[in-house]
């Protein structure tokens, strides 16, 4: 799915990571600058991370700090 924020072109993306989802997102700028969130946490259901990714690339797109997910992706050593 495809938002539209303030001219911007926001895509919100759900991978599943074990028994986890994992969201991301990708921001296209109205400038043609394209920029992608990463991995911005983990959520036990698909929805809860989806609402997560657009509610993090929104607040890219108005310049505000990105909110802290729940719990952090574990690290390789």
């Amino acid at each position: 799915m495809v938002l539209y924020h303030r001219g911007a072109v926001i895509q919100p993306c759900v991978t599943k990571h074990g028994t986890a989802f994992v969201a991301r997102a990708s921001i296209l700028a109205e400038g043609g600058e394209a920029t992608s969130l990463g991995n911005l946490g983990q959520f036990a259901s698909q929805e809860c991370a989806f609402a997560f990714a657009a509610r993090s690339a929104t607040a890219f797109v108005d310049g505000e700090s990105l909110p802290r997910s729940p719990f952090e992706l574990a690290r390789a050593a």
